[in-house]
C-alpha cells in the first residue's frame, strides 16, 4: 500500500510544478515550493483518508504553503527588494519566447486568487468542484474569480481596460 501511495503523490510532481510555476513566476521559488509541498503531503498523508483525489488535496496543500509564504513575506519587506520577473527558458522561436515571457508577466500581475483558480482550471484541468475543494471556498467563488481572470487576462492582452460589471446599488 505504501509504494501505491508514493506512486500517486509522484505522479502529481508535473501537475504540481507547473502550477508552482505559474504562482511564483520564478523556477528557483516554484521547486521550492513544490519541495515543501511534497513535505507537508507525506507528512500528512494519513490526514487525507482518501476522501476525493489526492491530485485536488495536494494543491489545496500548495495553496496553503504559498499563501503561508506570501504571509511570511509581508513581515519581511526588504526580502523582497529587487525581485524580478525572470526570463523564460528559451523556446523554439523568438517569437514564441517573447509572447511566453509577456503571458507569464500578465498571469504575475492578476490578484494572486484570481491566478490561482485561472492555472488550476485552464493549465492543470481541475473540475470546479475540485478547485473549490482545494482552496477552501465555494464553487460559485471559483466561477467567478474565473470569470474575473479571464476578462482581465483578455483585456491586458488586448491592451484595454476591464470595465466592471458590477454596478453599486445605494
Amino acid at each position: 500500500m505504501r509504494a501505491r501511495n508514493e506512486a500517486d503523490i509522484v505522479a502529481c510532481i508535473p501537475s504540481l510544478r507547473r502550477y508552482a510555476r505559474g504562482l511564483t513566476g520564478d523556477r528557483d521559488r516554484a521547486d521550492d515550493l513544490v519541495q515543501d509541498t511534497l513535505e507537508r503531503a507525506w507528512s500528512r498523508f494519513s490526514m487525507w483518508q482518501k476522501r476525493g483525489e489526492i491530485r485536488a488535496w495536494m494543491f489545496g496543500i500548495m495553496h496553503n504553503a504559498f499563501v503561508d509564504h506570501i504571509r511570511a513575506q509581508r513581515s519581511r519587506p526588504e526580502d523582497n527588494a529587487g525581485d524580478e520577473v525572470p526570463e523564460l527558458p528559451g523556446r523554439a522561436t523568438q517569437t514564441d519566447r517573447l509572447e511566453l515571457r509577456d503571458l507569464d508577466r500578465l498571469l504575475q500581475r492578476l490578484p494572486r486568487e484570481q491566478r490561482e483558480v485561472l492555472l488550476m482550471v485552464g493549465v492543470e484541468e481541475l473540475s470546479y468542484q475540485q478547485v473549490a475543494g482545494a482552496l477552501g471556498v465555494p464553487v460559485g467563488t471559483v466561477m467567478s474569480r474565473l470569470s474575473r481572470a479571464r476578462e482581465r487576462l483578455r483585456a491586458a492582452m488586448e491592451g484595454s481596460e476591464v470595465v466592471s460589471k458590477i454596478q453599486r446599488v445605494k
